[in-house]
């Protein structure tokens, strides 16, 4: 059947070769016009155009957020807390943005529209839909930062770990119920130690500073906390100073919860999996964390207990700038949320806070002192039952004693050392590493120094020639520059020159060494010699019989603020090690018995020492009574970020004094408790500065520092 030709479609039979491509054309615009539009990918968003970035580029002078324009394409991965990718330093080229390098950051907002008036450059990628940077932990960032006088990128690559597209794409598993209260176990040795877990289990917030009793059950303690914690429905958070403890309390939480409930971040992980397991605590899989220092960071949900372990311990300051204090960090976790505040949600009154140790720092008894936190301490009976003997044997008694001059071990240590090896292991801990870590002349006792950069010498071994700490160059020909001598005498004995010694005085029993090159987690409950450097102290099972703290005034002669408070610390670690006295445990600690450390060892009474210590420095207007900084740099450029200083009202300039490192100076900046924002405003402020007009070389600069001389 013939129809007739559509006129709108088909072209007329007896059109010309010309006139049937002209009709061709006209089909083709038709078809166009009826065609959805084409939307470029590169075209901004009409919702929430403006994504608020900050990137990844720790420099003072742009501590700040910079605005982005979000196109089409990445409207719904480019969310708040998402890791992208822009260009930055473009300039300005015919009305667009043009030029400048690639740098990653985080969006941290969307918006309707920008402050800044000009154009703006399109996010380039989002290179992950993970949302890790959360409202919460953005802001602990910034606070941190502004602590400390640092950027909020330099905090955030403490923070948030790198991305792992594996672990990524894995689910993460879905959360526990929360568990039943624990029982309160070994708290009970504690007056106040069943209402503290009572509390947590409760909801409520306490806050205490825990004097730990000796006998190793720390372990089982935090983790009954942490226990009481979930079972409130909240998240709990554990910072220690190293893998060993991290492990010894990951061991004890598998025991009490069983699996699932916990994680452990640690450096012994490999990237992908610490990755996944941060992954599943941002995620809310995982409601409770134990880690070292890095894990003061970690993104639990509805925090309600931080904890510190051994918080005097120097690891638990990060080594990387703004140099954060994990016991800081987590005071800062604990303080009441405002966005909580304000609806009277999850995080409205705060954290629990739980700082422990056998010892109590100086910073933990200002926190007593103002009433801030309560004491968690066990009756002088319970001290005396789980504490160990111990005795002490002064310089008097080693000139005495023609068996000390001779060996390596004075008489009553050795005998004590002797009668422990019958029923187990005797730890012998040195402050020292390496064989003979200094060197001086046996004629004018000056100390022997490299020639090269006058670094200090120590010999390796029996057969080693003399090498420099300092630059590594041996030195076998060295003689005395004052007198010329070329005989030499060790002023401090190492631990391995200590285990080659004991080797020989106890030709029978074996000699193990823990320290930097190996450390050991754990020995058996048979006769040995544990040589050990402080903090590399491995648990006995069944604890040790004994215990020789060797050259106690190599660690209280130190020239540090905090030389006699570090001191007791590794002392009571050590000694917390041992067996109590009702189980024959003893402790000989080779120092003066009128030193105060020495006294609150021989008493184990930490918190009487801390407080003590708080009062003296209370007198001087010391730290934590006030707030301190140190400037360290060379000469001018200390100098020059003084004159451009403004240092609040009140404030004190202690120094220039020459620092560690070669043609070095350090002044030391000191301020009234309440003043510390002040300082760290006024601080960031002259950097920038000084950045700006570079004047001079960039200083180091670290609030509230450790070593304070």
């Amino acid at each position: 059947m013939n129809g007739t030709p559509d006129s709108d479609s088909d072209p007329a039979p007896d059109a010309g070769p010309g006139e049937q491509l002209e009709l061709v054309r006209l089909e083709l615009k038709k078809a166009r016009a009826r065609a959805k539009p084409r939307v470029n990918p590169k075209a901004t968003t009409r919702h929430l155009p403006v994504a608020r970035v900050v990137v990844n580029k720790g420099v003072l002078v742009i501590d700040q957020f910079f605005d982005y324009s979000v196109p089409v394409d990445l409207d719904e991965i480019a969310q708040p807390g998402v890791r992208v990718r822009v260009r930055f330093g473009a300039k300005m080229v015919d009305g667009r943005r043009e030029g400048g390098g690639l740098i990653d950051g985080f969006v941290v907002a969307r918006l309707e529209k920008s402050d800044y008036s000009g154009s703006l450059a399109p996010l380039l990628h989002v290179l992950s839909p993970e949302r890790v940077l959360t409202p919460e932990l953005l802001r602990l960032c910034r606070a941190v930062a502004d602590r400390y006088a640092g950027t909020l990128a330099d905090v955030l690559q403490l923070a948030v770990p790198p991305k792992r597209n594996r672990a990524e794409a894995e689910p993460s598993p879905e959360p526990l119920p929360p568990p039943e209260p624990p029982e309160p176990g070994s708290w009970t040795r504690y007056p106040l130690g069943e209402a503290f877990l009572s509390a947590l289990a409760a909801g409520e917030s306490p806050r205490a500073v825990w004097s730990a009793l000796p006998g190793g059950s720390w372990a089982e303690e935090l983790a009954r906390a942490v226990a009481a914690t979930l079972a409130s429905g909240r998240g709990a958070l554990v910072v220690l100073p190293e893998g060993r403890s991290v492990a010894q309390l990951d061991a004890a939480l598998l025991e009490l919860l069983g699996s699932g409930r916990h994680v452990a971040l640690t450096a012994e992980h490999p990237p992908e999996e610490r990755y996944r397991r941060w992954l599943a605590v941002s995620r809310g899989s995982v409601r409770a964390v134990v880690g070292t220092r890095a894990a003061m960071f970690a993104p639990v949900a509805d925090l309600g207990l931080v904890a510190v372990w051994d918080d005097g311990d120097d690891r638990h300051s990060d080594e990387h700038a703004p140099y954060p204090h994990a016991r800081d960090v987590l005071l800062l976790r604990a303080l009441p949320s405002a966005a909580a505040g304000a609806t009277g949600g999850a995080g409205a009154a705060g954290a629990a806070v739980l700082i422990g140790g056998l010892a109590v720092t100086v910073e933990a008894a200002q926190l007593l002192h103002t009433g801030w936190a309560r004491p968690l301490v066990g009756d002088r009976a319970e001290v005396r039952r789980a504490a160990p003997l111990v005795r002490t044997v002064s310089e008097r008694d080693q000139a005495n004693d023609a068996g000390a001059r001779a060996a390596r071990l004075p008489s009553h240590a050795w005998s004590v050392a002797r009668e422990a090896l019958t029923r187990g292991p005797v730890l012998v801990q040195v402050p020292r590493r390496g064989y003979v870590p200094r060197l001086a002349c046996v004629r004018c006792r000056e100390r022997a120094r490299c020639r090269h950069c006058a670094g200090p010498l120590e010999l390796g071994g029996a057969e080693d020639a003399l090498c420099c700490v300092w630059c590594g160059r041996l030195d076998p020909d060295w003689h005395c520059p004052e007198c010329g001598s070329t005989r030499l005498r060790a002023q401090v004995v190492g631990a391995r020159r200590t285990a080659e010694e004991l080797g020989r005085a106890f030709p029978l029993v074996p000699v193990r060494t823990s320290g930097r090159g190996e450390v050991l987690a754990t020995v058996p409950d048979a006769p040995a010699l544990v040589v050990s450097t402080p903090g590399a102290e491995p648990v006995a099972e069944g604890g040790y019989a004994a215990a020789l703290l060797l050259d106690g005034w190599a660690l209280l002669g130190r020239a540090d603020l905090r030389a006699g408070e570090d001191t007791l610390r590794r002392w009571l670690n050590a000694a917390g090690l041992v067996r109590s006295k009702e189980q024959g445990g003893a402790v000989v600690v080779v120092a003066d018995e009128g030193l105060r450390p020495v006294q609150a060892l021989v008493r184990w009474d930490p918190s009487g020492f801390a407080g003590t210590e708080l009062a003296e420095r209370a007198e001087l207007h010391f730290p934590p009574v006030s707030r301190m900084a140190s400037v360290t740099g060379s000469a001018a450029s200390v100098e020059d970020l003084l004159a451009l200083l403004r240092l609040p009202s009140g404030a004190d300039v202690l120094g220039p004094v020459p620092a560690r490192g070669p043609d070095e100076e350090r002044v030391l900046l000191r301020v009234d408790p309440g003043r510390g924002a002040e300082l760290a405003t006024a601080l960031k402020a002259a950097q920038v500065a000084q950045l700006v007009r570079r004047s001079a070389e960039p200083v180091r600069v670290r609030i509230d520092p450790l070593d304070i001389g």
